[in-house]
């Protein structure tokens, strides 16, 4: 189980307090993905990334729905590489 967050790079040079917006899904539960395909999108701080499948598989579970804010660290989805499937 791969589980799909932020970078935490990206969290370097803002404050702790802040949180980033899930703007947008683009694949639901029990999806099958392909490894570089485009997942969702945040916001944090008026910019906007996308966050890539970093394996083939299937879409697990969504954790955070789209238009909720997140704090550092949280866990968005849950993905199943798909030699596990």
């Amino acid at each position: 189980m791969i589980d799909l967050l932020l970078s935490a790079d990206v969290w370097t040079e803002i404050d702790d307090d802040v949180e980033a917006l899930l703007d947008k899904w683009f694949v639901a539960e029990g999806d099958i993905v392909q490894a570089g395909q485009v997942l969702l999108t945040v916001v944090v701080i008026k910019a906007s990334m996308d966050i890539v499948a970093p394996a083939a598989g299937r879409m697990d579970k969504i954790l955070v729905p789209a238009g909720a804010t997140f704090a550092r660290g949280a866990v968005l989805g849950r993905l199943q590489e798909v030699s596990s499937i």
